[in-house]
């Protein structure tokens, strides 16, 4: 089965990442590329061998493409995803879907609607080392699960820093960049939903306009667990890392928190230490999908639990208050 990609967004994360992912799956091509900037999407053609280049979506929409994978800005996800939609074209977004948990449920019925498969790219599901520690503590590896740490401080590089920390309508910001991020590895490596957001953010001298740089969260989770989450633009030295501890064990991962398949994870336990073994995988799970087996690896409504609890944490720090996460109601509540 083949399928033909169009990419929306002539990007830095496509090109380093998506495209190559795309290549790997049997039968993926990329077949045309939509910048706004007719000189960019020329460019970024023929520096990666894409056929076709266009400057307006209309003219994506309307070539043979069979799926698009959208990594604009933010505020621009939910008007360009709503018309692929419409045009029968499967949607792979960056996350967040949009800027409200509300926008991205309508992302969501409309896809559902037209039958169309929609997927959100948070690729740290697809991580050998997240699916390594989410397989263990299904098989009871480290008995009960009490507490999580997430550590997912970096520092932007200049190439990307731009929008993500000067425009607030774009949908700039740390949380909106990272915290999406965290709240839906946590989410999938527990198979659990966060309940409840307490948050701290900060402009540490990177951000402007009123954006956030930094962020610390604590999640309650339904099952009762609780879990911390830094995330940051400004640290130029932190590594990344994720720890889950439990009644019998503990799993200590570093340098997990990454677009690059790389990292260790370690069960330690009365018994020792073991160091996990993983594979990566990338879109196999979304081009599954479109040959109607399973679903993406992280599918629209996945995107929404993400965002809702983004939403929260936002309203948590601006409030000083914790804030109830309820993703049906396309908000915190």
């Amino acid at each position: 089965m083949t399928v033909k990609w169009g990419l929306i967004g002539a990007s830095t994360i496509a090109r380093q990442f998506v495209i190559n992912a795309i290549r790997t799956q049997a039968g993926g091509e990329i077949a045309a590329v939509m910048s706004s900037s007719p000189e960019r999407a020329t460019s970024y053609a023929r520096e990666n061998g894409i056929p076709l280049a266009v400057s307006t979506l209309d003219d994506l929409l309307g070539s043979d493409v069979d799926a698009v994978y959208i990594s604009t800005t933010n505020e621009l996800h939910l008007e360009q995803a709503l018309a692929a939609i419409k045009a029968g074209k499967h949607v792979l977004c960056e996350k967040p879907l949009a800027l409200t948990g509300a926008d991205a449920r309508k992302m969501v019925a409309a896809a559902k609607a037209a039958g169309i498969v929609l997927g959100t790219n948070h690729h740290l599901r697809n991580a050998g080392s997240h699916r390594a520690m989410r397989d263990s503590i299904a098989a009871g590896r480290i008995g009960k699960p009490i507490a999580a740490r997430v550590f997912h401080s970096v520092y932007l590089p200049e190439n990307l820093q731009g929008w993500r920390i000067t425009r607030p309508e774009a949908g700039g910001g740390v949380v909106l960049d990272i915290t999406v991020h965290d709240a839906d590895t946590l989410r999938f490596v527990f198979g659990d939903d966060p309940l409840e957001v307490s948050a701290f953010t900060q402009s540490a001298g990177m951000a402007a306009g009123g954006l956030e740089d930094g962020a610390m969260c604590i999640w309650r989770f339904r099952s009762g667990v609780i879990a911390q989450s830094h995330e940051g633009f400004t640290t130029k030295f932190a590594g990344t890392g994720f720890e889950v501890h439990g009644s019998e064990g503990s799993l200590i991962a570093k340098d997990v928190m990454t677009q690059k398949p790389i990292g260790s994870v370690l069960l330690r336990t009365a018994q020792g230490e073991e160091e996990l073994s993983f594979d990566v995988r990338s879109l196999r799970q979304f081009h599954a999908a479109l040959r109607g087996e399973g679903q993406p690896s992280a599918t629209g409504e996945d995107g929404v639990w993400s965002l809702t609890s983004a939403e929260a944490a936002l309203q948590s720090a601006k409030s000083g208050k914790s804030v109830a996460i309820d993703p049906k109601l396309g908000g915190a509540g």
